[in-house]
Order: C-alpha cells, then sequence, then structure tokens
C-alpha cells in the first residue's frame, strides 16, 4: 500500500518550502471577487509559518500561454492573503524564477510568506521544463503541494519539482485525497454516482469506470437526453449526442452485467426554449412533446432520487441534473441537493462532490456546507472518477 507524504515527513523549521496553491480566482479591477480558494489554503500555510518555515507560495492564473499578461499578476490574491493572515509577514515578488525571486526568497525569515508572480507566465511551466524546474528549486529546501485541482498536470510546479527536492503534500491536499479514497476505492456501501452535465463524450471515461464500482448510476441533464434516445424514446427538440447511442448501449450492457442500476428520469419539466420564467410542462418520460425540450428532471423522477439516497450509504455527486442556471429548471437539482445534504448531516450518507458547475449548484441549494466534502476541483476530480493515475498525486506516494 502507498503510503503519501505528509507534513509529518519534512522537517520545515528554518527551512525555504515552496508550496504549490491554487490561486487560480476571479479578479475583478484589482480585486479578488471569490476567494474561495485562497481561504483553503490558509491551514497549511500556518501550520508552516508556526513551525518556523520559510514559505514561498508559487500558482498559476489563467492561461497567458507563457507570455506576462498583466491582468493575470497574482499581486490582487497576495493582497487577499494578507487579509487572511493579518498576523503573517506576507510579501508579493513579480518574478518567478529570476534574479529577484532568488533574493526575496533568500532574504526571508522564519515564519514570513513570499508570493511569486504567475507560473504561467514562463513558457515553460506547462511543458515541465527542466529550467524551470531548476530555477524553482534553487528557491527553496523543500517542497509541498496543495493545490489537488492541478494534480492531473504534469507540469513543472507539479510534477517536476517534486522529484527535485524532498516533497510532501499539503493538509488541503491530504484531505482531498483521503476523502475521494474512502469515497472509491473502500466507499460504505451501497454506493450511488450521480453524473450530470451536458455531454456524455466529455464523461465517457466516468461512465464505463463507475458501472464497475457503483450500486446504483444516476444519469442526469442533458447526458440522460441519450440515454433515453438509445431506448427509442422521442426527447422532442432536446440537446442529445446521437452519435454517443452505440457508446450508450454498451455502457447500458456493461452495468447490467457489474450489477449497477441505472437511474434516468421517469418524468420530466419542458418548455420550447431555455428562458427564465418561460411557460413549461410536466410530463411523463415517454410523453415528451416533438416541440419541447427536457430541462429538468420532475418530481416523480426526484421522489425515485429520495428514496435511491436512502438507501444508499455514499454519494459521488458530478453535475447537475437540469438546466440548473436558469430558474425554474433549478428546482431538481434543488431537491435533490437538499436530500443528499440532510441525510448527510445527519450522519447517514457519506457524500462527496466536486466540480466547478456541481459546486455552484450546490451553493445555490445552501447544501454544499453539509455534503461531507465539497472539492473545487475540477479536471482533477473528473480524472479521480475516471480511475487515472494523477501526476500530482504519484509523485507525492512512496511504496
Amino acid at each position: 500500500m502507498k503510503k503519501l507524504r505528509s507534513l509529518e515527513d519534512l522537517g520545515v523549521a528554518g527551512q525555504r518550502v515552496l508550496v504549490r496553491v491554487d490561486f487560480n480566482v476571479p479578479v475583478q479591477n484589482g480585486r479578488v471577487i471569490s476567494d474561495t480558494r485562497v481561504r483553503q489554503a490558509v491551514p497549511t500555510l500556518m501550520e508552516l509559518v508556526a513551525k518556523g518555515a520559510k514559505v514561498i507560495i508559487a500558482s498559476h492564473m489563467g492561461r497567458p500561454g507563457g507570455e506576462i499578461v498583466p491582468e493575470l499578476s497574482l499581486e490582487p490574491v497576495a493582497q487577499s492573503l494578507k487579509s487572511h493572515m493579518p498576523e503573517t509577514d506576507i510579501s508579493f515578488v513579480g518574478d518567478t524564477i529570476g534574479q529577484a525571486a532568488k533574493t526575496a526568497s533568500y532574504a526571508l525569515l522564519p515564519g514570513q510568506i513570499l508570493i511569486l508572480e504567475n507560473l504561467r507566465f514562463l513558457p515553460g511551466e506547462e511543458s515541465n521544463d527542466y529550467d524551470v524546474i531548476r530555477g524553482l528549486a534553487q528557491l527553496a529546501d523543500l517542497y509541498v503541494d496543495d493545490a489537488f485541482s492541478c494534480a492531473h498536470r504534469a507540469h513543472a510546479s507539479i510534477e517536476g519539482i517534486a522529484k527535485y527536492l524532498p516533497s510532501a503534500a499539503g493538509r488541503l491536499m491530504a484531505r482531498e485525497i483521503d476523502s475521494l479514497s474512502r469515497a472509491l476505492e473502500n466507499p460504505a456501501r451501497p454506493l450511488t454516482a450521480v453524473i450530470g452535465g451536458s455531454k456524455i463524450s466529455t464523461k465517457l471515461g466516468i461512465l464505463e469506470n463507475l458501472v464497475t464500482n457503483v450500486q446504483n448510476l444516476v444519469i442526469g441533464g442533458a447526458m440522460a437526453n441519450t440515454f433515453l434516445l438509445a431506448d427509442g424514446l422521442g426527447i422532442g427538440t432536446s440537446l442529445c449526442e446521437p452519435d454517443m447511442v452505440g457508446t450508450v448501449k454498451r455502457i447500458k450492457v456493461k452495468a447490467e452485467e457489474q450489477g449497477c442500476e441505472l437511474i434516468l428520469p421517469s418524468d420530466a419539466v419542458t418548455a420550447p426554449a431555455l428562458e427564465a420564467g418561460i411557460d413549461t410542462r410536466t410530463v411523463g418520460i415517454d410523453e415528451v412533446p416533438a416541440d419541447q425540450m427536457i430541462l429538468d428532471l420532475g418530481p416523480k423522477s426526484v421522489a425515485r432520487l429520495t428514496n435511491v439516497f436512502a438507501d444508499s450509504k455514499t454519494v459521488i455527486w458530478n453535475g447537475p441534473l437540469g438546466a440548473f442556471e436558469v430558474p425554474p429548471f433549478n428546482d431538481g437539482t434543488q431537491a435533490a441537493a437538499r436530500q443528499v445534504a440532510a441525510l448527510t448531516a445527519c450522519g447517514e450518507l457519506m457524500s462527496i462532490a466536486g466540480g466547478g458547475d456541481t459546486v455552484a449548484a450546490l451553493e445555490a441549494a445552501d447544501s454544499a456546507d453539509d455534503f461531507s466534502y465539497v472539492s473545487m476541483a475540477g479536471g482533477a476530480f473528473l480524472e479521480w472518477l475516471e480511475g487515472r493515475a494523477l501526476p500530482g498525486v504519484a509523485v507525492l506516494l512512496d511504496g
């Protein structure tokens, strides 16, 4: 059994510690407008500071493509972090691996924090270039990765540097891996997965992996329309992927062989267009009008999910069940989310959710705080559900 290296495995006192975080946050007019990722990094940073480490923070923001884009500078994020760690001496340097960064890193005192400029201003960051790895290594003695959301990328600041310096996972990274491992590798069963969103083609690997691991697989959102089409049902003008029908049939056969129950909508809320406040109809799933779109689950479908969740011990959730951004087509997702949250809050269920749209949907339903764990990771969370090895995790494992 491989062991994830943790902060306990590093003697950080008096050492320069490079910490990879994910500070890829929205900034408007020079101010951070959503600081969730900044707040999530604080526990690891506070622990390192308390232990007398000299902390150097590295992160990316946006996709500057190896060019310096002033609007993607991390300087506003440094100001945000200062508001969450007011007692800590935090400075920013507009450099990454140049002389200014080296000088600033060597000048650090125990308990101080230095924030480097956007890593993706460096042309070699995303290609895992050796010069970038060496440049980062010259800044520090130790490396801590606290950015699970980037762990699916074999970049210089994620995989390359972890092979070059003594390395370990930060508290956020370790907690994320522990939560996902318990949900997929050794879960309390029955295990139910809720997979929604618009396209099967983007989540094919997830579906094929989950049908071999879960007892119930709930398919929602526009993805469900292609499953309904494969069953020979009319879906009106609904969004779907006709070219994926053959793939869907293969997944259905595999699910039956594995004893996985595929759960599709039994009724739906339809409308002639995706518009707020538009007239809607609730119909049986075999009665969708030819001029209507399926845009949300109907009440019978929600009632069935309520029963499925009540009989489950673990729920993994990725993707909304309807067009949740446009009321009233958020009702199905919100009702299901609140049910999972309520069961989790009373200790009946372990629940793990992840992905940008998923987090937004749960927050809109005021349910996110009651889930066992909500991951801010997008691509890394999806690749974990596919059962793929993540470069940024593999490099932190012993054994």
